[in-house]
């Protein structure tokens, strides 16, 4: 899976990708629309971080590189990769449960914090994506 160079784009399948974790300086690009939403995406090797209409998404830390990134009611879903492990937050429904999976293995059920933001560590390697699952309960 390769970097995305144009930092976020909109796919084929109506999903998004984003970020670059190559970039040794920070780089932004903001009000990408997308589904009537405005985007945006700050990424470079040390952290990516997606916001839609001012309010947090996703953040890595490290920095990754996302594909396929959907939001449905009660899920999110995306392919990452990355040059090392990394810690992953995302933002869902605060106090609910979720069950993660990271290709296609359950690795444990996780109840939000009260701001909803659920922290997964996955592990990664330079040219190998993992898909990541996490649906609510």
């Amino acid at each position: 899976m390769p970097v995305i160079e144009e930092l976020i784009r909109t796919e084929q399948d109506g999903s998004i990708s984003f970020g670059n974790y190559k970039l040794s300086q920070k780089t932004k690009l903001q009000d990408f629309e997308h589904n009537g939403d405005l985007y945006k995406v700050k990424t470079f090797k040390e952290i990516t971080k997606l916001e839609r209409n001012g309010m947090f998404v996703y953040e890595s830390v490290p920095g990754t590189a996302v594909e396929h990134f959907r939001e449905t009611g009660d899920s999110v879903e995306f392919t990452v990769e990355g040059d090392q492990d990394a810690q992953i937050t995302i933002q869902v429904e605060d106090g609910r449960e979720y069950e993660v999976f990271v290709d296609e293995a359950a690795v444990g059920g996780m109840v939000t914090n009260i701001s909803g933001k659920l922290v997964a560590s996955v592990e990664l390697s330079e040219g190998v994506a993992v898909s990541v699952r996490i649906v609510g309960r």
